[in-house]
């Protein structure tokens, strides 16, 4: 059964802050199986990718979720920029939206309470997850 998966480098995270990208930098795909496999095998020139979240999907390819994904969110054009070497499914992300979307979340729920939220990276990843399956 497919799996849908978020990744993240740290590696890919500094340069994507150095290049201006900010500092949230995701890979999302979906794969046969475990992707651990691909994440030791690595994309975009790095080898320290850790997968985040992963969830089991029926019937969806990767070309499915990232068009799902892309329509919410700024995928970064692998033709753009060199580093990515051609790695599709590389997605920046503001805080303030991951955020925006936990706190209405959270309001839809009735759990509406003020707390201060400090985001993780697994944040990140469910947020992508959700609107990749939308």
């Amino acid at each position: 059964m497919p799996v849908l998966f978020v990744a993240r480098s740290v590696k890919l995270s500094r340069w994507g802050s150095d290049v201006g990208l900010g500092k949230h930098v995701y890979k999302v795909g979906v794969a046969d199986g475990d992707p651990k496999a691909l994440a030791a095998a690595g994309w975009a020139g790095e080898n320290d990718w850790k997968i985040l979240r992963s969830r089991e999907v029926d019937g969806t390819s990767e070309e499915e979720a990232l068009e799902r994904l892309a329509r919410k969110e700024r995928m970064i054009d692998p033709d753009l920029y060199p580093k990515l070497k051609g790695t599709a499914g590389v997605f920046r992300l503001r805080a303030e939206q991951v955020e925006n979307h936990i706190l209405v979340t959270r309001a839809l729920a009735g759990d509406s309470d003020r707390l201060e939220l400090k985001l993780k990276p697994a944040d990140f990843a469910d947020y992508l997850i959700h609107n990749a399956l939308r």
